[in-house]
């Protein structure tokens, strides 16, 4: 079930009425989040940036919820490039003393090579995934989006009993 209401959510986000960096702002957001720990001070900043800007929160959780499913199968490449960064860039030593010696940089648990690793991940794949996904989203509205509805898949899921009775007793709590 999960994954059959995720597919219908992601296709439900490429149809939203918000304009397409809206919804990709959101997604590049939800990968960074999703890519590194949530509770650290970096995740803290990235979600008050989330509510700051206007992007779809949907799209959020949705890039946080895919990149959340991965990411542990990258955990040995954000191994690799967070320990090349703390422990390889000589010229970056007396940075990470000074930081590890401040009252709130420590919060961020930047001397664990997967946080360092899986931040600086998220912060270079941001700007692609940003534009990718704005690019995806002008296609998938514009093209793709009516081909999709035609598919038997589709129409399977849209009308599909239990798909309806799974999403009534869900939304009971809300």
């Amino acid at each position: 079930m999960f994954w059959l209401t995720l597919l219908k959510d992601a296709i439900k986000i490429l149809r939203a009425g918000q304009a397409p960096w809206q919804v990709a702002g959101g997604f590049a957001l939800g990968m960074i989040l999703g890519l590194s720990p949530m509770l650290t001070l970096q995740g803290v900043v990235v979600w008050l940036i989330v509510l700051v800007l206007n992007v779809n929160l949907s799209a959020v959780l949705l890039g946080i919820t895919l990149c959340t499913l991965i990411a542990y199968l990258f955990d040995p490449l954000f191994h690799w490039l967070g320990f090349q960064i703390l422990v390889n860039f000589a010229f970056l030593r007396e940075v990470w003393t000074m930081l590890y010696n401040a009252p709130l940089a420590p919060l961020t648990r930047f001397n664990n090579t997967v946080v360092m690793g899986s931040f600086v991940f998220g912060l270079v794949c941001f700007i692609p995934v940003f534009y990718g996904m704005k690019r995806l989203i002008i296609a998938y509205r514009d093209h793709i989006g009516a081909k999709v509805e035609q598919w038997k898949v589709y129409q399977i899921l849209k009308q599909s009993a239990l798909v309806r009775w799974y999403e009534r007793v869900r939304d009971l709590g809300a």
